[in-house]
């Protein structure tokens, strides 16, 4: 029997979905909430250079201030606005609010894990890869 507590979670992808009547989408970034933890993390891609080559038509210098809005939301930052004010749950639930945007998330999944960081990190690289970017709260 393994000692590590397992925590459940929650998950979702968000894209850039440059084109939204086409629906084709880029993925950017994982959102994790741990309710038992009361964690919500993110790592989400920012890096200007990098969003160019995988969104060559797209105003990246704008979406990377859109996905830094995101990260401060998800930290809780109070300069974000109202929303970065709520419980983490909450602000888990708006940052994966349907919408039709260029910014999207994917439907949620769940998990299981005993390790919050190194879940985060596997499922950035499953579903995104490349540089990574981490914002907590």
């Amino acid at each position: 029997m393994s000692s590590v507590s397992q925590v459940e979670y929650d998950f979702a992808v968000l894209r850039v979905v440059p084109r939204v009547h086409l629906g084709a989408f880029v993925n950017v970034g994982v959102v994790m909430h741990a309710r038992q933890a009361e964690r919500l993390a993110m790592r989400v891609l920012t890096d200007v250079a990098q969003l160019g080559a995988r969104l060559p038509d797209v105003d990246v210098e704008l979406l990377a201030r859109y996905l830094r809005a995101c990260e401060a939301i998800c930290a809780g930052d109070p300069s974000a606005g109202p929303v970065a004010l709520a419980p983490p749950s909450e602000r888990f639930h708006w940052l994966t609010a349907p919408r039709s945007d260029v910014i999207q998330s994917s439907a949620i999944h769940e998990g299981v894990t005993g390790e919050l960081e190194a879940e985060l990190e596997k499922l950035y690289e499953e579903y995104v890869g490349g540089a990574k970017r981490r914002t907590d709260s």
